[in-house]
């Protein structure tokens, strides 16, 4: 009986060592350990954590299950219905022993590995301790102040605090309640603002209000307005859309200024760019096709317009017939002009802007709001540079594609000359306005005119054989100062003229230098968008030329005078009346009443201009608006001079064969 309760105190010893380690010191539980091994045999300890683990493994499952389970009560039923047999009650206290030697060793091994947590939330806890202590002592104050207010103010007194607390209340609903009020009105001052063209002023109203709206969000009747507020902030970004894509054919700076305004207070300069080119693009398409649609229109009536609308560009120009032309090319370089002109000024006004802005905030680049600043403003300037290309090259198409749609070999000299001038000065302000050589439009154009120029050349010879034909030897009276200059179709080449041989001699290098310094100043003046900015003028207009009338022809006054007197020459043979130039010498001969006169045209005194007959001016009047043509379209150049070299030699041997028939 003393043998079973030394084991049950025993066994009890364990199970409160594992029941309540944390009232325990590691010193005492290595004690308990200790002692209970030195009370039976000495055991060898485990040599390794394997064998160790397997000890552990080996207790029953039942000393795990319930926390209320007696251990020692449970090794004391094992012996009531059986014999007691010391040496296996000896075997199964050894047994205990190890395992209570292996659980303590385990125990130990945790108690070391955890202490510094242990001692963590030990200081933890004493920390919470002083907290709870100072708060103690924090409400054991206010109870007393609340006493002591209790016992010093009088129930008016509080009454005036509790009045004077609903007045802030009411004050403060009052104040959100004309908030909302205002908020309700805001839909119509947006729209009266939009209609001012305000874009700026109606996205910062617009832009509170959304902010009023997320504070006051737990009102009922303000649920509804935040989304509507959305709505009206994209209907505003819709309409900033429309009024950016006005800019495109009619730039106006105050507009065009609001509108980027708007966007940088949207933060959407970079999109507002983007938008700006697209709409350019539409522009150009727009304007094209409706200048062309009008002409054809007009030419066939009013049935199919709506056939028309629905054609395709390139095939909407082959409608434009031979008389209208001309007229509906114009309309159209200057409508494009128009587009072009207005992206030139939304170039110039982003760089008077840029300038504007770096000179009046300096400093404001260090901050990220400078950055972003300097960031957008390389994003739009590559943006502009990279869009003149562009720009130009959709501009280039739609006047390539209208000029390749019709055939203009039916044109007359003039006429065509005319169109060639319209589309060279276009090919000029390309390249002025994006250094671009036009490759694709000079070749329509060199397409054109040599069509036009082969049609044209044969009908110039079927007209110099008619001359040389019938009026061959007729001489055409002329002045005695008679220039080829004088001449309607050398007009273009007075000015080039003047600079290089009316000048005296002592005179050419120095008007030359001056030619040339004038040019220089006046280089930037004389350009495109320097001349014709303003709405009125257009580089397509035609000049008002004052009429011109050729004074070259001899007067009648002019002829008595100079062929002598003005007696009937009846009776002289008409042999004698005839003009003849000297072999030897070179003179012209004429005889008037039986007298001989001479008129040298390299004479001092000759009063005579030279002896051109009416084929001669007919010759250099072709060939006048052949080198016309060479100055204003300069690709098919060299199959104009061949063309005047066919006129020279034909007209040289007509003249050379004549002349050996009379002196044959």
């Amino acid at each position: 009986m003393a043998f079973k309760l030394k084991l049950k105190s025993l066994i009890g010893g364990r199970q409160d060592s594992l029941q309540s380690p944390s009232e325990e010191t590691i010193s005492d539980i290595i004690t308990v350990g200790a002692a209970a091994v030195s009370k039976g045999k000495v055991l060898s300890k485990p040599v390794n954590p394997q064998e160790e683990q397997e000890i552990i493994d080996g207790i029953e499952a039942i000393y795990y299950n319930n926390e209320s389970f007696d251990t020692s009560l449970y090794e004391l039923q094992k012996c009531e219905d059986e014999v007691l047999d010391l040496e296996k009650i000896s075997t199964d206290c050894t047994k205990l022993r190890t395992q209570l030697q292996a659980v303590s060793k385990r125990i130990s091994e945790l108690i070391l590995q955890n202490h510094p947590a242990y001692a963590t939330e030990l200081q933890r806890v004493m920390d919470l301790q002083k907290t709870l202590k100072s708060a103690r002592s924090v409400c054991q104050t206010g109870r007393r102040h609340i006493d002591h207010a209790r016992e010093s103010f009088t129930i008016a007194s509080l009454g005036l605090l509790s009045n004077y607390r609903k007045r802030q209340q009411l004050n403060s609903l009052l104040k959100s309640l004309r908030t909302i009020k205002t908020l309700q009105r805001t839909d119509l001052r947006l729209r009266e603002m939009m209609e001012e063209e305000d874009y700026s002023g109606a996205i910062q109203l617009c832009l509170e209000c959304q902010k009023a709206a997320s504070t006051f969000r737990h009102y009922k009747c303000i649920s509804e307005l935040s989304s509507k507020l959305q709505d009206t902030l994209e209907m505003i970004e819709e309409q900033l859309d429309v009024a950016l894509s006005k800019t495109c054919t009619g730039f106006d700076e105050t507009h065009y200024q609001k509108v980027q305004r708007a966007y940088s207070q949207l933060g959407k300069t970079q999109t507002a760019m983007d938008q700006l080119h697209m709409h350019f693009a539409s522009a150009i398409h727009n304007t094209a096709f409706t200048i062309i649609l009008g002409y054809v229109e007009l030419t066939s009536g009013s049935g199919g317009t709506a056939n028309f609308q629905k054609r395709q560009y390139s095939d909407l120009c082959k409608h434009i017939t031979i008389e209208t032309f001309t007229p509906c090319l114009v309309d159209l370089c200057k409508a494009l002009w128009g587009v072009m002109k207005s992206y030139y000024k939304t170039m110039k006004w982003h760089e008077a802007n840029d300038k504007d802005s770096t000179r009046q905030s300096p400093e404001s680049d260090d901050g990220a709001a400078g950055v972003e600043a300097s960031f957008n403003r390389r994003y739009v300037n590559q943006k502009l540079e990279y869009g003149r290309l562009r720009v130009w090259q959709d501009i280039q198409q739609k006047v390539r594609a209208y000029v390749l749609a019709s055939d203009l070999s039916g044109f007359k000299l003039d006429e065509f000359i005319y169109v060639l001038d319209i589309v060279n000065r276009l090919i000029e302000i390309g390249d002025e306005f994006c250094g671009s050589k036009s490759e694709a439009l000079q070749d329509s154009m060199k397409q054109q005119s040599l069509n036009f120029f082969k049609t044209h050349h044969r009908v110039r010879l079927d007209e110099l054989r008619m001359f040389l034909e019938n009026e061959a030897w007729e001489i055409c009276p002329v002045k005695s100062n008679f220039n080829i200059l004088q001449l309607m179709e050398f007009r273009f080449m007075r000015k080039w003229a003047n600079s290089r041989h009316m000048i005296p001699d002592g005179e050419v290098r120095i008007g030359e230098e001056e030619m040339q310094q004038d040019g220089e100043n006046d280089q930037e003046e004389n350009s495109y968008f320097s001349q014709y900015m303003s709405d009125d003028n257009n580089p397509f207009d035609k000049p008002v030329e004052e009429e011109e009338n050729e004074d070259v022809f001899s007067g009648v006054g002019e002829a008595d005078s100079t062929y002598g007197d003005s007696d009937s020459d009846s009776d002289i043979p008409d042999e004698l009346k005839k003009d003849y130039i000297d072999e030897i010498t070179g003179e012209a001969h004429s005889y008037k009443h039986g007298k001989k006169r001479t008129s040298s045209r390299g004479s001092k005194g000759g009063k005579h201009g030279p002896l051109i007959t009416n084929t001669t001016i007919n010759v250099l009047r072709v060939i006048g608006k052949y080198l016309q043509m060479i100055s204003i379209l300069k690709p098919i150049a060299f199959d104009v001079i061949f063309c005047m070299s066919q006129l020279f030699d034909y007209y040289l041997y007509t003249v050379s064969k004549r002349r050996n028939d009379v002196l044959s």
